[in-house]
This record gives C-alpha cells, sequence and structure tokens, in this order.
C-alpha cells in the first residue's frame, strides 16, 4: 500500500489503540537524538493500513537508526518483517522513517524449515531452510531464476551474517498471492528468503535496494536480549 499517512487515522482510532496501549506489554522508546519528539508510530488498531504493531516498530526503529548512525545505510527506508505475524497476513511494511509514511504493506514467505502457517523457528545455519532474524542492509539486484532479485547482507553476527552464503534474497514467487492463501489457508514456503508476491515485487525490490535496512522480528528471548543493533553497544562496528 503506497503513501498512507498515518495522519489519515481518524481520531477515534486513536483514543481506541490509546487504551489498548495500557494492557500492552510495555514499548521500548527510542534514545536516537534525530528524533525531537516522541518518534511516528502507525495506530495498533489500524496495522495492516498504517504500520507495525507499536512494540515492533520501536525495536525496528531502534535498531536502524544504531545501524544508520554506524554507516551501514543510505536514507531513510526501513523494511520491517513481522513474522510473529501468520503468512495471511500483510506483515511486511516498507517505511519512509524521515517522512512516517508506509510506502508498501505487502504478504511475505518464510523459510519451509521455520513453519507452516506461523513462523516459529529461526537459523543462521545453512541448509536449514529457515528465515532470519535481525537486521540486514539490501545490496544489489540480480536476475535469476526468480527474475530480479535483491541480495541481503546480515549485520548480526552469529544471528544473520551468512545470509550471502545461504542465498537468502528478496524475490517474487507465485506461492506469495491471495489466490494461494485462498485455496491453501497460508503462503507458500520459500528456502529462507522473504518472497514477494509477484507483480510487486519488482516495485518494491527497486524501492528498497543499494543500501537501505530490513528488520526482521519475532519474539525470540536470546537474539531480543543479545542484538547488538538493540543495545547500540561497541559490537556495531561503523562501515
Amino acid at each position: 500500500m503506497k503513501g498512507k499517512s498515518v495522519l489519515q487515522v481518524v481520531v477515534v482510532a486513536v483514543a481506541a489503540a490509546t487504551a489498548l496501549a495500557a494492557c500492552a506489554t510495555p514499548r521500548y522508546q527510542s534514545t536516537s537524538k534525530r528524533w525531537t519528539k516522541e518518534p511516528w508510530r502507525p495506530v495498533p488498531s489500524a496495522m495492516e493500513a498504517s504500520g507495525p504493531r507499536a512494540e515492533v516498530l520501536d525495536l525496528a526503529l531502534r535498531a536502524f537508526e544504531c545501524g544508520r548512525s554506524a554507516g551501514h545505510f543510505q536514507g531513510s527506508l526501513l523494511t520491517v518483517i513481522d513474522y510473529s505475524l501468520p503468512s495471511a497476513a500483510r506483515r511486511l511494511w516498507v517505511i519512509d522513517v524521515d517522512r512516517g509514511t508506509v510506502l508498501f504493506n505487502e504478504l511475505v514467505a518464510h523459510g519451509e524449515g521455520s513453519g507452516e502457517a506461523y513462523a516459529v523457528a529461526f537459523s543462521n545455519t545453512p541448509g536449514s531452510r529457515q528465515s532470519s532474524l535481525g537486521l540486514f542492509r539490501t545490496e544489489q539486484t540480480y536476475w535469476g531464476r526468480h527474475g530480479q532479485s535483491l541480495r541481503l547482507s546480515g549485520l548480526e553476527w552469529g544471528v544473520n551474517d551468512r545470509a550471502e552464503d545461504r542465498a537468502i534474497v528478496v524475490h517474487g514467487a507465485p506461492y506469495v498471492s491471495e489466490a494461494y492463501l485462498a485455496e491453501h489457508g497460508r503462503l507458500g514456503r520459500s528456502w529462507g528468503c522473504p518472497a514477494l508476491p509477484l507483480g510487486v515485487h519488482d516495485a518494491v525490490i527497486d524501492r528498497i535496494k543499494d543500501g537501505t535496512a530490513v528488520f526482521a522480528y519475532y519474539p525470540d528471548r536470546q537474539w531480543l536480549a543479545d542484538s547488538a543493533f538493540l543495545r547500540c553497544d561497541r559490537r556495531v562496528a561503523r562501515r
């Protein structure tokens, strides 16, 4: 979904989201000095129309700002994948952080080794056919058996740093579609790649290629506790 601004969300939705937030898990706050006010975040009740859940977006922004300050990213684009949602949900968002707008909100597949309707297991190991978590940087495109594809570099040691060795790329696939979903109740699965619907994958790839951020989330306790980009510690080497 292109160009949808969070300012279009009605006041009633904001009030409802505020009430829901009181019962939610405490949210992380961005500590980046780039923000002069509360960081933009979509209204949770309008998640699919506007953006990721607040707690996921807070973590993604924290990792993004840490990576950007270390020189890993060009520009203000951040792609967020929420693997805690089922594959039937539109769980990938491309966000222009500086403008506070969602450029795309799409279906995305997970690896066949990660689960069926839900992804529940993640790996950095070649041959696992599982998705990987954490912060990635987009690289160059190439043409392969899936058409235009986008290489990803994993920035988190031991979590996703073998993405290139595993050929983890963004590509289009026929098993990522509303038609497949209607027939099977879930999307098809990749060999670990974040596969997108054919017909939209080219537009997404063209928009996010060449040095933007991708943040893949799942509430994995060890990763959340140890991620250098979420802690923004000395293990985050400058590019």
